[in-house]
């Protein structure tokens, strides 16, 4: 059962800057809003992480990612479709309207439409896509739990969704959407 009245407040937090933690398909999440510099940069302290490695950004549908993303052909929109929603996440090349501060040192982005009903109601209510890298420090195993992520990013974000994990023993796969290798497993 999702928690509305939390996912509501979750994002109006966003839209206001915040950063928050909730659950995804294998492990607690931390995001915001993209497009918000000073919420980037205060999520990116957070895990102690250097903004060149660039995020994960997760949608709800696939519009919400179309402006972040520019298609290399028709095959790799059709390989990255065929999985969504879903555990995937796939790297393409970034479009300008994609902050630096998202796609770090790199010239792509990496975009998941997530199957996860609470992480997906989240961007629903947002409105867009949202930054979603795991509750934890840098080198760090990623947080199992709510508890993991409070202690992991000593209780510095705005507000802890409750839910569940989507079932996924292993963070989500990566994979290049101009050739479908992996990128990570």
């Amino acid at each position: 059962m999702l928690n509305t009245r939390k996912i509501a407040i979750a994002a109006a937090l966003l839209k206001q800057g915040g950063v928050i933690v909730y659950p995804t398909e294998a492990v607690w999440g931390v995001g915001c809003d993209p497009q918000n510099h000073k919420a980037v940069m205060r999520l990116l302290a957070m895990k102690n992480r250097e903004w060149q490695k660039g995020l994960i950004l997760i949608a709800s549908d696939i519009e919400q990612v179309e402006p972040y993303i520019d298609m290399p052909s028709r095959m790799a929109w059709r390989r990255a479709t065929a999985t969504w929603p879903g555990a995937s996440t796939w790297v393409f090349p970034a479009t300008d309207y994609c902050p630096m501060w998202i796609s770090g040192e790199r010239s792509t982005v990496a975009v998941r439409v997530t199957a996860h009903p609470l992480a997906a109601r989240l961007c629903d209510e947002f409105g867009g896509a949202i930054v979603s890298t795991s509750a934890n420090r840098a080198g760090d195993p990623p947080a199992r739990s709510a508890s993991d992520a409070r202690i992991a990013l000593r209780n510095r974000f705005d507000l802890l969704v409750p839910g569940a994990l989507g079932g996924l023993d292993q963070p989500t796969i990566i994979r290049d959407s101009a050739n479908g290798n992996i990128l990570r497993r």
